[in-house]
């Protein structure tokens, strides 16, 4: 899958192998650096500061992977490029910026909000599961938000896919959360948790990610929806 990666351990790495992965990060970065310094069409742009955002990432430099994630945002928004805003938005939420979090809320309402990529929409969820305290309700709800989307918007191999990987998404919740280790305890959580009624869960998460952003919002939410189609 694209955004979804396997969390399987493989071989361990020589500090040479690491070294050489480096350096083409570092070569790749410097290509796209050019690239932009060159001018390109703000589409393109925000794709370029995007792919250096992610280099950036993985070179450990966090602090540049939140400015050019968000320089990136700034650009898809008025745009309307919802994929590449909540890409953005997952960049900026994995780095120690102060907005991380405010961050990660604005990915996950575009995500759930818009008809993306439903991966990518669920890749946002599950970070947001990641951030969640493991007892705290939110992961439960984050992550049946997840089969949501994945139910309403996915077809052919990658809905099983994507079915599955959320499967095992909310059992690791419910295993967390309150030692569910079994379908007949899963069914019981889920239903005293509530899980199963899309609008409950949709209007519990809304409540999270307010709770994330107390402040103002980067976007205006009721002009969005204002704008959404009517079914």
């Amino acid at each position: 899958m694209k955004y979804l990666k396997d969390d399987l351990p493989g071989d361990a790495e020589c500090s040479q192998d690491v070294v050489k992965s480096s350096e083409l990060l570092q070569k790749r970065l410097a290509d796209l650096d050019a690239a932009l310094a060159g001018g390109l069409a703000p589409v393109d742009h925000a794709r370029a500061l995007l792919d250096a955002a992610y280099i950036l990432l993985d070179l450990e430099r966090q602090d540049e992977a939140y400015t050019r994630a968000r320089e990136a945002f700034d650009v898809v928004v008025p745009l309307e490029d919802w994929e590449q805003a909540v890409q953005a938005c997952d960049v900026m939420s994995q780095t120690d910026a102060p907005d991380a979090a405010k961050a990660l809320a604005h990915g996950v309402w575009l995500g759930v909000t818009y008809p993306i990529d439903p991966e990518l929409s669920v890749a946002i969820l599950q970070r947001l599961v990641e951030e969640t305290p493991p007892k705290a309700d939110g992961a439960a709800v984050a992550a049946a938000a997840a089969r949501y989307i994945v139910d309403l918007r996915a077809e052919g191999k990658k809905r099983s896919d994507l079915q599955f990987f959320v499967a095992q998404l909310l059992g690791n919740v419910a295993r967390q959360h309150s030692g569910v280790d079994s379908q007949e305890l899963f069914d019981f959580w889920s239903e005293r948790m509530q899980l199963d009624d899309p609008a409950l869960v949709l209007s519990r998460l809304a409540k999270i990610l307010d709770v994330l952003v107390p402040d103002a919002w980067w976007y205006d939410r009721d002009a969005l929806r204002a704008r959404l189609p009517a079914d």
